[in-house]
Formats: structure tokens, C-alpha cells, sequence
């Protein structure tokens, strides 16, 4: 039987409408930290003719599901004091509702009908409040997003990587490792899960100076057992994703992370992800076949499905893996822009066990419309930084520099407080295109968060293209 053409609309649509019979009709009950974060998603139930009540513990930055479409109950939030403290939330707080939450959750769904939609963050081995989980994941899949078992993964699949080196969180330990394995701009050690998922470079340390050293000891002391340490790598930093399905691992194309480094202070600012760069095509095709190497020794070694993506570096040498995100990740919804809803459902019906019908050759068909619908969002995370409520308003670009307008331009930067911090967005009416550097207009958003809101987030540089 020839592959389906998933590049075609009215197929997409097809297999989209299969797909969403894990929902149809159904109450779906939302678990998710920000409200603004599932507007997509509550827009795509209701569709499928579900009711839906959506628990979270922010607003969140940009649109809101409309109050016709959705049972809102806002939770308290715990006191966190970074991206990575506030995911390590998400299980625990959605398995203990308040009284008042558990009520509203039952008087929504009296004959417990429904089923939750999770975050990868919460975990779907058990219900919740007696009902079951999806769009989560297994416990023992989450336990694979650990930067020190990546390294064996690598190891297994047979994937190139920059010399590390695993040590004990001890002074003299790290001194040696780090002089070992140190290239001209430092090193840079990454933290164990050993207290739970770590991301958004919260556990990672640039490490050029002994006073860098120091600080970044005193910081993974009580935090962690074990530190891997690499030497810092230059270039774009970029991932690679793809799905695993019954018959091999499709593999999609690569996705600039837009990571912005302070070589004063040693500090890395995590801004969003596009699709307008592209690297060389034999690097392209490298990376590809990594993805389908991991890909195939997860599937036989933890009986892993789904989406997954793999981060890193594309240096001199070519691509060097830093870090496995097994689950629905950023980069990948980024890469299908074009139809997120196909993706979220395919990924919830594949963590699910329900049989889809699709493989490789299907799912790959999707290249060309990746290739040829390029996106990416600016967005920045800032600890520690309160813009005090929620914020949008319409900016020009002139290829450098984001200012506020005070006339709609079609562009739009959207801040608002967080748990943590604030988080920052800008969402582009089409000022990008194929070949630019997504990093050049988070540095853009950096100045004006700066400028707007004292954020003191600046300067930052963007990393450069060693490679081409």
C-alpha cells in the first residue's frame, strides 16, 4: 500500500478526524500551568464536541480560550523560583486538587466519563481524580530526560559526541574533568535528575574561570549527585526530532534553538526555536539518521513510542548531541506549525497504545510542507523579572530592533508574570523568512525587555554559524 501524502490537506484532515476519536464527544478535563497554553487545544476539543474544563495555575502570555468555550479553575501556584522548579510541580499539583478544584471537577463530569489532556510533565500511569490520563507520559519514559543517561543512549545508538566526562559533585572531581576535556571557551557542566526533570538550561553552568567554578559547585552541592561535564561548544545551537511508530522512526528536519550566551557573566538565556535556518544538507542528512538510530534503540530498549526530539550543537565537527527530550517537544510542534492538532493527537493517541495506522513513509511525507511552511516565536523566560499582569502590544521590526507602535503593524510582543518570573513572546505577522537566524530577533526582544521593563536581561550575544 503507497504512503499517505500527509502533506495533502484533505488527508491530513482524514487521518486528523480518526485520530480525534480518543476525544469525540468526550468531557476532557485540561491540566496545564498557563491558560493562554492551551487556547489551541480547547479550540480543537470543542470541535470534537467535548466539553471542557481546564485547571491551571496562571493566565499565562497571549489569547485565552473565550468563556463560551471552557470551564476555567485557576489553582494556587507554588512558590518556584525557576522554569525547571515549576515543571517538577506539575504531576503533584494536579494529583492533589484543592477541595474546591476536585469539586468543580466532578460537578463538570458527575459520571466520570472523561479523561484528563496532561503535559508531558504529568505523568499517565495512574488517574486522576479517577480518571485516566493522556497526553502525559510514563513515568519511566520521563526518567529518560536525564543529561548523564543521555550520554549511554548516545553510546548504544552508535551517535558521535563531544568527550565528556561523569563525575561526582566533588571539587577536586570537577577541577580534573573540567581541565581534561576544557576547548577554548570553557567548559560547561550539566546537573543529574536526581530530584526530577531539569531544563531550560536552569542545571546547566558555564564554566571558564575558578571563580566560575566555585559558583557553579555551590550551586549543584545540594542540588545534585553527579555532573556531566563537556567542553563549551561553539556554533548554532539546533535539534532534531522525530516519532517513533510500530514499523521504524520517522525522522523530520532540523530546528534552530535560539540559545543567547553573556561571556561576562557567563549565563545562557533560552529564546524559542524557528525554522527559518537551515544547516548544510549533508548535515541535515547526518542529523536525520541519529534521530532514527535513537529512535530505534529507545523503541528496544524501553518500548518507547512517540514524539521525541534530540538538542545540540552543530559545530565545526558537525552535530554533537547535548541533551534527549522524550516527549511532544517544542521544537517539533514548531516544525508543524502548519497543523499542531494533527501532531497533538497523533502524539496522544501513540502514548496512548491505540494503533494508528501510520508509518515512516506516512509521517515523513510531512517533510516537504515543513521545508516549505518555515516558523519560529521569540519567546524568553526571566527568572526573577515581574512585569506586573499580562501585557500585549503591536512592535515595528526594522531587521534589528523591536520598538512598541501605537498602530496595529501585524506583529505583536506579548509579556506576562509567571511563577517564576515573566515570560516574553513575539509573535510575527511574517517580518522572517527562510535563512534567517531566530536568535537575531531574541536579541531584539532581550533590548526591549530591558527598555520597557527594566528586566536587565542584557547585552547577550547570539551564538555564530561555525559551521557553513
Amino acid at each position: 500500500m503507497p504512503p499517505l501524502d500527509l502533506a495533502d490537506a484533505a488527508v491530513r484532515a482524514g487521518v486528523t478526524t480518526r485520530l480525534g476519536e480518543l476525544y469525540a464527544g468526550r468531557p476532557v478535563l485540561v491540566a496545564n500551568g498557563a491558560l493562554a497554553a492551551v487556547t489551541g487545544p480547547v479550540r480543537w476539543l470543542r470541535d470534537l464536541g467535548c466539553p471542557v474544563l481546564v485547571v491551571c495555575t496562571t493566565r499565562g502570555a497571549g489569547e485565552i480560550p473565550g468563556s463560551d468555550d471552557v470551564v476555567v479553575v485557576e489553582i494556587p501556584a507554588p512558590a518556584v523560583a525557576s522554569v525547571t522548579d515549576e515543571m517538577r510541580t506539575h504531576d503533584a499539583v494536579f494529583r492533589r486538587l484543592p477541595t474546591l478544584a476536585l469539586s468543580a471537577v466532578e460537578a463538570f463530569d458527575p459520571d466520570r466519563r472523561g479523561v484528563w489532556m496532561a503535559t508531558p510533565f504529568v505523568t499517565s500511569d495512574r488517574p486522576i481524580a479517577g480518571r485516566p490520563v493522556t497526553a502525559g507520559r510514563p513515568a519511566a519514559w520521563l526518567a529518560l530526560e536525564d543529561k548523564l543517561l543521555a550520554e549511554d543512549i548516545w553510546r548504544e545508538a552508535g551517535v558521535p559526541t563531544a568527550p565528556y566526562r561523569i563525575v561526582p559533585v566533588d571539587r577536586d572531581a570537577l577541577a580534573v574533568a573540567t581541565a581534561e576535556v576544557s576547548g577554548p571557551l570553557g567548559a560547561v557542566w550539566s546537573g543529574d535528575a536526581r530530584d526530577g526533570f531539569n531544563g531550560g538550561g536552569d542545571y546547566v553552568r558555564w564554566v571558564a574561570t575558578d571563580e566560575d567554578a566555585l559558583a557553579a559547585f555551590a550551586f549543584f552541592a545540594p542540588r545534585c549527585d553527579r555532573v556531566r561535564v563537556l567542553p563549551f561548544l561553539d556554533g548554532v545551537p539546533c535539534s532534531i526530532h522525530g516519532m517513533v511508530l510500530p514499523d521504524g522512526t520517522a525522522a523530520f528536519r532540523p530546528v534552530e534553538i535560539a540559545v543567547l550566551r553573556d561571556p561576562a557573566r557567563r549565563t545562557f538565556a533560552y529564546g524559542g526555536l524557528g525554522t527559518f535556518w537551515d544547516p548544510p544538507v549533508a548535515d541535515r542528512e547526518e542529523m536525520r539518521g541519529i534521530v532514527r538510530r535513537v529512535g530505534d534503540h529507545m523503541a528496544a530498549a524501553y518500548s518507547y513510542r512517540g514524539a521525541f526530539g534530540i538538542d545540540g550543537v552543530l559545530t565545526a565537527d558537525g552535530f554533537r548531541p547535548t541533551e534527549l527530550n522524550p516527549r511532544l517537544s517544542s521544537g517539533l510542534t514548531t516544525a508543524t506549525d502548519f497543523d499542531r492538532r494533527f501532531v497533538a493527537l497523533l502524539q496522544a493517541n501513540l502514548v496512548a497504545g491505540v494503533d494508528t495506522g501510520l508509518g515512516v513513509d506516512d509521517l515523513e511525507s510531512l517533510l516537504t510542507l515543513m521545508d516549505a511552511a518555515r516558523s519560529g516565536r521569540a519567546s524568553l523566560l526571566a527568572d526573577g523579572v515581574d512585569v506586573g499582569g499580562a501585557h500585549e502590544f503591536p512592535v515595528t521590526w526594522d531587521g534589528w530592533t523591536l520598538r512598541r507602535s501605537a498602530h496595529e503593524t501585524g506583529d505583536v510582543v506579548a509579556v506576562a508574570d509567571t511563577p517564576s518570573g515573566c515570560f516574553a513572546k513575539v509573535v510575527p505577522g511574517g517580518f522572517q523568512r527562510q535563512g534567517d537566524r531566530l536568535a537575531v530577533v531574541d536579541l531584539a526582544l532581550v533590548e526591549l525587555l530591558d527598555r520597557e521593563y527594566s528586566a536587565g536581561l542584557g547585552p547577550l550575544e547570539m551564538a555564530p554559524d561555525v559551521r557553513c
